[in-house]
């Protein structure tokens, strides 16, 4: 039986060996480079009866932690009416896909 899973194990090991050598496990440089599309924010005056306020995003944080951050206290409104009004204040943006770095208008809800 042992004879059985050492030969296995070994036809395992040049098989991996042969895969590794032909196909390759880490990409070649030949490989195709596509172009990814960066999204700017551009701020602009928006027309808008929501009260805001602008704010970079830090890593690690969201609409709500930035939001519940300004406000130094839990939020006072639903996430659905968070999330309606962020995309509001950001035409064409959505809160799930907020950019590290870039900055964006926010609901202020302190009044």
């Amino acid at each position: 039986m042992k004879k059985l899973f050492g030969f296995l194990f070994a036809i395992l090991v040049i098989y991996v060996i042969y895969f590794d050598l032909s196909v390759g496990t880490l990409p070649s440089s030949n490989s195709k480079q596509v172009d990814a599309k960066v999204e700017t924010t551009v701020t602009m005056e928006h027309k808008s009866d929501i009260p805001s306020f602008d704010a970079e995003v830090q890593p690690g944080e969201t609409v709500i932690s930035i939001v519940e951050h300004e406000l130094k206290k839990p939020l006072p409104v639903s996430i659905t009416d968070l999330i309606e009004d962020f995309r509001k204040l950001n035409p064409g943006q959505t809160p799930e896909k907020i950019q590290i770095g870039s900055t964006y208008q926010f609901p202020d809800y302190s009044n």
